[in-house]
Formats: C-alpha cells, structure tokens, sequence
C-alpha cells in the first residue's frame, strides 16, 4: 500500500502543481487513499521531495533532480550516451540504448514534457515512444536526434 501511494504521490506532482501538504492529501484521498497528513510528511520526506519555484513564482512538489528549470543535464548527457538507433512507423518511434539503459534515457525523454509525446515505455534496451500524430514524428525525431548528438560535442 505504501509504495502504491508513494508512486501515486510521484504520479500527482508530475501531472498538476501542488503547493501543500493538504492539497497532497486530498487528491490522495481522491484517488482512494486513506491518508492523514503525518503519513503524506512521511512520504514527502521518504520521497525527498523538494518545493520548486513555478514559472508563475509560486512554489510547488517537486522531486530533487527536476526541481530546477529545465531537463537535469545528467539525464541529457546518460542519454545521449546510451541511445544507439531510432526508427519509426507511423505516430510511434523506436529507440534502442546499450543493454540496461533503456530505462534511464526514457526517463530523460519523460522529464522534456514534450506535449508531443504522449508516453514512453522502456525495456532492457528499447524504448517505445507514442507520440500524438503522424505529423509531429519528425517534429520529435529532429529533437530527439538534436540530444543524441550532444555526446559528439
């Protein structure tokens, strides 16, 4: 049940701004949890998680390595250094990393919030990407190949 409401914690900070513990607790609540607000501080510190300054200049969750603004240059750089290929057939691209990577350069992909990009579901070695249209496949590809390029530099 913990880890559960822990990946829903996760889940919610990702999707919406929240600012407090009590909102925490209520969308918990919302999504069946029982929880009291000693339990939301547990997970708060458990999950280390941090308040970031919002672009509107209000603060909200965040976890550490996406407090700043931007995608973590770590994520980039283990990106661009494990991503070996991409193809692509209509609205899904295909990505192939070094063995055991797949998992680390999808989280990178995930942290861009491209509003493009509907999901990503990684493997040991390959990463399947869904992204909104047919059309925006090269938008994507196009950046995707812009950050495997930044390890030639």
């Amino acid at each position: 049940m913990k880890s559960a409401r822990q990946i829903a914690i996760l889940e919610l900070i990702g999707e919406s701004s929240i600012e407090t513990q009590e909102e925490l607790a209520k969308a918990l609540r919302n999504r069946g949890f029982q929880v009291t607000q000693a339990t939301v501080s547990r997970d708060i510190k458990e999950l280390r998680l941090v308040k970031a300054l919002s672009p509107d200049g209000t603060y909200h969750y965040a976890t550490a390595d996406k407090s700043g603004s931007g995608l973590n240059e770590r994520l980039v750089r283990m990106f661009s250094e494990t991503v070996v290929s991409m193809n692509s057939v209509y609205n899904q691209i295909v990505l192939r990393t070094l063995p055991a990577s797949a998992n680390i350069a999808a989280e990178a992909i995930d942290s861009l919030r491209w509003p493009e990009i509907l999901g990503t579901i990684a493997g040991d070695n390959t990463i399947l990407l869904i992204v909104r249209s047919v059309e925006e496949v090269t938008t994507v590809r196009e950046r995707l190949n812009a950050m495997m390029r930044r390890s030639e530099r």
